[in-house]
């Protein structure tokens, strides 16, 4: 039986995943997400981990926001920590540019969530049609939704996203190569 390992950034990305995943993953693979203190606390955690991982039907995959960052450089770095520990075959994905844009990807999922009328229609504006280009996605979700708490706020927006249908490039790269990974299994 294969197992997939998410090192993730924080709690809320936990949150999604947990409903997520199951969606996608066939019934025979496992998964385990693993929630950080950030990403000083992820990265710092990714080669001890993934070094004393024992199980050989294990793949990882190490998601983590963008921010302000430089995408590439993130990737690279990301990469060099699993090679280093010996699990080069590790995927890692970048959350552009951060997890509130994968949500702002959905409208649709977040009017159903917080029960907002007509914020699905804002969709095909151009601030919410290319979400991943928005550099403070927690704020505009924030202004969207009064008092949103993140992880709650990730569970509650979850549990109505369509897979299929999100206008965020980065969230659909993830969900690519995530199925893509458990063909190889």
């Amino acid at each position: 039986m294969k197992q997939l390992v998410f090192l993730l950034e924080e709690e809320s990305m936990k949150a999604l995943l947990d409903v997520l995943l199951p969606q996608i993953l066939p019934q025979e693979i496992n998964f385990l997400c693993i929630p950080h203190e950030g990403k000083q606390d992820l990265e710092k955690s990714i080669p001890r981990k993934l070094r004393a991982w024992q199980a050989p039907d294990t793949a990882f995959v190490i998601v983590r926001d963008k921010d302000g960052a430089d995408c590439i450089e993130i990737k690279k770095r990301l990469v060099n920590l699993c090679q280093q520990a010996g699990r080069s075959d590790s995927l890692v994905r970048i959350a552009c540019h951060e997890l509130e844009s994968w949500f702002l990807g959905d409208l649709a999922a977040v009017e159903k969530a917080f029960n907002i009328k007509k914020l699905a229609g804002q969709q095909q504006t151009r601030k919410y049609k290319e979400p991943d280009k928005l550099s403070n996605a927690s704020e505009e979700l924030e202004k969207l939704v009064k008092g949103y708490r993140k992880v709650s706020g990730a569970k509650k927006i979850a549990a109505h996203m369509t897979i299929d249908q999100n206008y965020s490039h980065s969230f659909n790269c993830f969900i690519r190569s995530v199925s893509g990974l458990t063909k190889t299994c």
